[in-house]
C-alpha cells in the first residue's frame, strides 16, 4: 500500500478507461473521502454500495447500483436495484458486477496489515474480483477504524493505494423507540431460550428484543451484522463465556467501536460465511429475528417494498430464516408492530401486493401477540394471524378476506 495524496489519487483515478465500476464500503464505514477524490477525478463511473447513507454522489454520469439500499441511495432516478440474497452477493461480484476500483476504510497498518474494522461484508470478495481483473484497491485509513480479526485482517500488499483521512466512524442518529417495540422485544424475548444462538436484523424493534434478552444466560452471536444491543448482552453477563462475537458487519456509538477495537472476543467474517444457510444450520438453537414491513395471512414477510417501489431489498433475512429453521431447536421469527402509525394502516394484509421477501416462518410477533404458524396447517396459520397479530382495527376486514382468499376461518 502506497499512502498518496489526494490529488495524486486523483490522477491515478482519472486516468481509469471508461465508465469503472466501484465497489465502495457501505453501512457506516464509507471512505467519504476517498469517494470524493474519485468523483472529482472521474466523470462517469458506476457505484455499487450496500445499505449507502446519506451523501452519495448523486449526478449525471453516476449509476447506482445496490442489492440492499440504504437512504442515501432510495428514491433516486440512477439507481438500479439488484435483487439478491445478501449470502451470494459477492457470487455477483466474482461474476456479472466484477469491480474495477474498490474503496475501503481501514485501521493504520500494523505488522504489515490493516483492518477492515466494522464493515466486512462483501469487501473482502470484492477485493479479490478487483483483484483478479488487474483493477485497484484503495484504503481511506484512519486511526479511528478499530483494528477488528478474522476476515477483516487484510494484507498491505492487497491495496494499491492509500489516503490518510483521520475522521471518527459515524453512528446512527438516535430513533424514537416505537410504542410498540417494548412489547414485541418482551414477546420475542420469551421465545428465546438460555444458551440460544442469536441473530438480528436492523431496527427499532432488534433493538427491543436484545434489551430483554439480559438476563438469558450462554447466549451465542451468529449474525450478519451486530449493534449496541450486543455490547449490552455482553455488559449483563448474558453471552456464553469463550465464545466469540461472529458477525460480518457493525454500527453502533463510539463506545460500542472502542469495544471492537482488539477484542479477540470479536471475529468479523466474510458474508459468505456469516450467512451461509448451511453454516448457519449448524447452531443449536438458532434464532433468527428480523422486521418486516407487512405479512400477510399466507404467513408471507415483505421487508424490501412500499407501494411497489423498492425500500431496501432481501438483504440476509432470506439466508438466516432458512438456516434458522433448520437448525436443531431453531426458530426463525418475523416481529413487526401491527399497525403503521404514520400511514394509518394495518400492516397485516390480506395478500401482499409485491415481491415476496420471506416464508415459512416459525413465529410471527406483533405488539398484539403471537402466532405460531410453522407446524400448522395454512388455515390455521390465517387464523393465528388475524386474531393474534393483526390490530383488532383490522380483523374483521381480513377474516372477511381471509374467506375470500379460501381460507376456513372462524
Amino acid at each position: 500500500m502506497r499512502i498518496v495524496s489526494g490529488s495524486r489519487l486523483g490522477a491515478v483515478l482519472s486516468a481509469l478507461p471508461g465508465a469503472p465500476r466501484v465497489v465502495a464500503g457501505g453501512n457506516f464505514a464509507t471512505p467519504w473521502h476517498a469517494l470524493a477524490v474519485l468523483d472529482t477525478a472521474v466523470a462517469e463511473y458506476r457505484l455499487f454500495m450496500l445499505n449507502a447513507q446519506p451523501g452519495v454522489p448523486d449526478r449525471e454520469g453516476v449509476v447506482l447500483e445496490s442489492p440492499f439500499i440504504g437512504p442515501g441511495m432510495r428514491g433516486l432516478p440512477r439507481l438500479l436495484y439488484f435483487p439478491c440474497r445478501l449470502s451470494l452477493v459477492p457470487v455477483m461480484l466474482a461474476g456479472t458486477l466484477p469491480p474495477d476500483v474498490v474503496l475501503v476504510q481501514t485501521s493504520p497498518p500494523a505488522d504489515g496489515t490493516v483492518s477492515l474494522g466494522t464493515e466486512v461484508n462483501v469487501l473482502p470478495a470484492a477485493i479479490e474480483a478487483a483483484r483478479a481483473r488487474g483493477g485497484l484497491v484503495i484504503a481511506q485509513v484512519s486511526s479511528h477504524v478499530p483494528y477488528t480479526y478474522g476476515d477483516a485482517v487484510v494484507s498491505v500488499g492487497d491495496i494499491d493505494y492509500g489516503i490518510e483521512a483521520d475522521v471518527p466512524l459515524p453512528s446512527p442518529r438516535p430513533r424514537p423507540p416505537l410504542a410498540a417495540s417494548a412489547a414485541i422485544g418482551d414477546r420475542v424475548a420469551a421465545l428465546v431460550p438460555d444458551g440460544a444462538a442469536l441473530q438480528l436484523g436492523i431496527g427499532a424493534v432488534p433493538d427491543a428484543v436484545l434489551a430483554a434478552l439480559t438476563t438469558r444466560r450462554g447466549l451465542t452471536v451468529w449474525s450478519e451484522m451486530f449493534s449496541d444491543g450486543v455490547l449490552g448482552l455482553a455488559k449483563a453477563g448474558a453471552l456464553e463465556a469463550g465464545q466469540p462475537v461472529i458477525a460480518s458487519f457493525a454500527f453502533g456509538s463510539a463506545e460500542l467501536y472502542g469495544w471492537m477495537d482488539r477484542n479477540p472476543g470479536i471475529r468479523m467474517l466474510r458474508t459468505e460465511t456469516t450467512n451461509d444457510p448451511a453454516r448457519i444450520a449448524r447452531h443449536a438453537r438458532m434464532t433468527s429475528v428480523n422486521s418486516a414491513l407487512q405479512v400477510d395471512l399466507f404467513a408471507q414477510a415483505n421487508a424490501s417494498r412500499v407501494h411497489g417501489l423498492i425500500y431496501s431489498g432481501f438483504g440476509g433475512q432470506t439466508d438466516f430464516v432458512v438456516g434458522a429453521l433448520h437448525s436443531p431447536g431453531g426458530k426463525a421469527i418475523i416481529a413487526l408492530p401491527s399497525w403503521h402509525p404514520k400511514a394509518g394502516v394495518s400492516t397485516v394484509v390480506p395478500r401482499l401486493a409485491g415481491p415476496v421477501t420471506s416464508f415459512q416462518h416459525s413465529f410471527i410477533v406483533s405488539d398484539q401477540g403471537t402466532a405460531t404458524v410453522w407446524g400448522h396447517d395454512a388455515s390455521a396459520q390465517a387464523e393465528a394471524i388475524i386474531t393474534s397479530v393483526a390490530h383488532p382495527a383490522a380483523r374483521d376486514e381480513l377474516r372477511e378476506a381471509g374467506r375470500d382468499l379460501g381460507f376456513s376461518l372462524g
